[in-house]
């Protein structure tokens, strides 16, 4: 054989097949091609090679010498592929491997510890590598196996797959100390004269509040001693009686049942905003990351429904 050789290992496989066999039919019926498919493919598996490697009746199937020496490589090749694909299908049956996963950081604040604990004891092959931070992550060049990111839409980038979790629903919340220091906003215009807790944009800019009602719609950008960017914070320092908060009811809901927040202009709603988990490519999710995403689902993907607000308010 010359250096420059073209051979296709997968006619060297077939070549494999048929001599497992015993015949052109019986492997044919194994690997699901027509039998003048395979005599095809060994005659130009013959031609490549400079010599026979089978001669055939209608009644037998001899090998060659010149066979007897290509069948012990093919033989080889063979098992090598049926491991790979055993390997392969051990992997999609068991999740395992290192799992990277960027989060924001307010995701701490559900309480998700449950969930990761019980993934973990399910999945022990997997190694969880949880990277909480505001900072947007670059996927592909940092390797992350996934991102969770809120927001209403998403950049279109051809590089990622954006695939919807849930929807946060928010609304407007202050303790029962501002309330009673500053009283109740009766509507939303009168959100310009209280104090407001804003939540800032990547680009460092304060949002304004849209709400609505029904088909009401009010915007403003309301005055207030802070802006940030952190949920778990606003919602830490509103608590605390330091303004009025705007805050999806799935991070409200445990200060409420505490009674260290309640529900202010309950009509009125903030935009909802959803949960995406951004994954590379659009190849195959590993088992590992499609694991995951089905638990985020259905720790997150809950009924989300609005809290009432108290005493009238």
């Amino acid at each position: 054989m010359t250096p420059d050789l073209k051979l296709d290992a997968n006619d060297l496989v077939l070549f494999a097949r048929i001599m497992e066999a015993g015949s052109f039919s019986k492997a044919a019926e194994r690997v699901g091609l027509p039998k003048s498919t395979l005599s095809r493919r060994i005659t130009a598996l013959e031609s490549t090679l400079g010599e026979r490697l089978l001669t055939r009746s209608t009644r037998r199937l001899a090998i060659t010498e010149f066979g007897e020496g290509i069948l012990d490589h093919a033989r080889r090749l063979l098992e090598e592929t049926e491991a790979t694909a055993a390997l392969a299908l051990h992997r999609q049956a068991t999740p395992q491997g290192v799992l990277r996963v960027s989060m924001p950081p307010d995701f701490g604040e559900l309480d998700l510890a449950p969930a990761l604990i019980d993934f973990a004891a399910h999945y022990p092959a997997v190694r969880l590598e949880l990277d909480l931070s505001p900072r947007r992550v670059d996927l592909l060049a940092e390797r992350f196996d996934l991102a969770v990111r809120v927001a209403s839409q998403l950049p279109d980038d051809t590089s990622l797959v954006a695939r919807p979790l849930t929807r946060f629903h928010s609304g407007l919340y202050a303790s029962p100390a501002y309330v009673e220091r500053h009283g109740a906003p009766r509507a939303p215009a009168e959100l310009m004269q209280h104090i407001c807790l804003r939540l800032i944009t990547s680009n460092g800019e304060a949002q304004p509040w849209r709400l609505s009602c029904g088909n009401e719609r009010w915007e403003g950008l309301p005055t207030g001693p802070l802006t940030a960017n952190s949920v778990g914070m606003q919602r830490t320092l509103a608590a605390h009686g330091m303004g009025i908060v705007g805050l999806a009811h799935r991070f409200a809901r445990p200060y409420v049942e505490s009674g260290q927040l309640q529900r202010l202009l309950p009509a009125w709603e903030l935009p909802c905003v959803t949960v995406w988990c951004v994954t590379p490519g659009r190849r195959l999710l590993p088992t590992r990351t499609a694991a995951f995403i089905d638990m985020l689902r259905l720790t997150l993907d809950v009924p989300d429904n609005p809290i009432p607000g108290r005493g009238g308010i």
